[in-house]
């Protein structure tokens, strides 16, 4: 088989640093193919880590999907199958009918999971790719380039590597039967060869990203429109050996870094349902049904590691090795830190504390208030308290003027928070709640760290904080590549 006329693009990229080291026609938009298939199965993974799903949940096929021409698994509408077969199809047989089923469970639809394909894309930094489908099938604007699609292969490689030896498998079980991998014969053939996925149509030609390690060297390779199978494994070969003449021995390792999650952001409301098949496989898993184009909660984010310096390192070695005395010793030095506006908040009550010979750093009991003062609200423009809460003004000596008292805020409108991640443990919450605090001491300090027990995790957050200071803070630990968001008052 061959393509007519196919157009011709390549480049070649360490994929240690991204140094580009090749290309050729690299920002041609072009058909990408099954290529497209790296996007549809890396939002499974980030699905898949961010709790949407799990690679057990258990997939109705639609007739959509059913209905996808080959290559494909050969999967029937109705028909119940685990995901993790799904991913296993689309990333080792590049089965069309399996790509799209991924991207209905994922996101209701196809046509909104393309939406969230190209927003994933566009954070990679994918800026001449737009998706319209999730297995890459010949559409009408649905382009990519060589220069994009290395930029995806580096990302498939470092972003997800729990699952990148999914990529060099010769055959996999994928429920139905065993699939055979349409990279095989490169994979077979070149040295240090590990991956990454095949893609061909008519209209793009012989598509190929391959990655190969050899030692400390890994490079990235593309190639659009080829014209056959074996002359386009002979041109990659051709350019892996040139790019492994071009590397440098010793490169530090700069990873891409995961784009921030954002989920289906309002794409549709996926509800995840207890399988009613009375098959081991629907007692293990779930079924997803799409039920409204609604968002009823939003998955929050997990946090991705962020930058770390110098002098925070050995503060963080020593959380490694006993968080418990860490967390207790920075209690006790918060105990004894008192802010300027809490200390100011603090003068009416010290003073009765004083005049009463209590101790200052006791709890002070409420005191009757004296005859002759009326209360009055901080601001005229404030509601009045109910009847029963108004207090009342006791009638005085004339020739004494009634006092007016205005009631001081305890909380100087320290109502808001951060959320810094979402964590399957207490233990590896408060960890990084430490790490962010020490990271980030400026506007954090005086906040309470506080770990929150969700039924899919355990939500890491800084609490009493105001409004502006939440988001600088925010703003702040987002700059160094550390998700969070704000948390308004309850």
């Amino acid at each position: 088989m061959s393509a007519l006329a196919a157009p011709y693009a390549a480049m070649v990229m360490d994929a240690r640093s991204g140094e580009v080291l090749h290309s050729e026609n690299a920002d041609t938009p072009l058909h990408p193919a099954s290529l497209t298939k790296m996007m549809t199965l890396y939002i499974a993974f980030e699905a898949v880590e961010h709790g949407e799903l799990t690679m057990d949940t258990v997939v109705t096929i639609s007739r959509n999907a059913a209905a996808e021409p080959p290559s494909k698994l050969g999967l029937r509408s109705g028909q119940k199958i685990k995901l993790r077969y799904l991913v296993r199809a689309a990333a080792v047989k590049s089965a069309n009918d399996a790509a799209t089923a991924i991207g209905e469970a994922i996101s209701g639809s196809e046509a909104a999971f393309a939406r969230r394909m190209n927003r994933t894309a566009q954070a990679m930094g994918m800026s001449r790719t737009t998706f319209k489908n999730a297995n890459g099938l010949t559409e009408s604007g649905h382009m990519s380039t060589a220069r994009d699609m290395t930029l995806l292969g580096r990302h498939m490689i470092y972003d997800y590597p729990q699952y990148y030896n999914l990529f060099s498998r010769i055959t996999a079980h994928a429920g139905m039967r065993e699939v055979y991998n349409t990279n095989r014969r490169f994979l077979g053939s070149y040295k240090g060869a590990d991956g990454i996925k095949t893609g061909y149509t008519n209209a793009a030609g012989f598509n190929l990203v391959a990655s190969a390690e050899r030692g400390s060297e890994r490079v990235v390779t593309t190639v659009f429109g080829g014209r056959s199978t074996a002359s386009r494994n002979a041109k990659v070969a051709e350019l892996m050996d040139l790019g492994f003449k071009r590397t440098k021995p010793r490169v530090a390792l700069r990873a891409p870094g995961k784009p921030p999650y954002l989920g289906n952001s309002g794409l549709g409301n996926v509800e995840v349902a207890r399988s009613a098949d009375p098959s081991p496989e629907g007692a293990q898993g779930k079924t997803i049904r799409v039920v409204s184009a609604a968002v009823s909660r939003s998955l929050r984010p997990q946090s991705r590691p962020g930058a770390s310096s110098a002098d925070v390192a050995p503060l963080v070695a020593s959380v490694e090795s006993d968080i418990e005395t860490v967390l207790a010793s920075v209690q006790t030095a918060e105990q004894k830190t008192v802010s300027e506006v809490e200390i100011a908040e603090a003068v009416p009550a010290a003073a009765e504390a004083d005049a009463s010979g209590v101790a200052p750093n006791a709890s002070v009991k409420p005191v009757r208030r004296p005859q002759g003062i009326l209360m009055a609200s901080a601001s005229a423009s404030a509601p009045a308290a109910p009847a029963e809460t108004q207090a009342v003004a006791v009638s005085a000596p004339a020739q004494e003027p009634q006092e007016v008292v205005t009631r001081l805020s305890t909380s100087g409108g320290r109502h808001w928070g951060i959320n810094v991640g979402r964590y399957p443990s207490r233990y590896a919450a408060e960890k990084v709640l430490l790490k962010t605090a020490l990271m980030e001491t400026s506007t954090l300090d005086g906040s309470l760290r506080k770990v929150v027990d969700r039924s899919s995790g355990y939500d890491a957050n800084f609490m009493g904080l105001s409004r502006e200071t939440a988001d600088l803070a925010c703003r702040r630990l987002q700059a160094r590549q550390v998700t969070c968001f704000m948390i308004g008052p309850s």
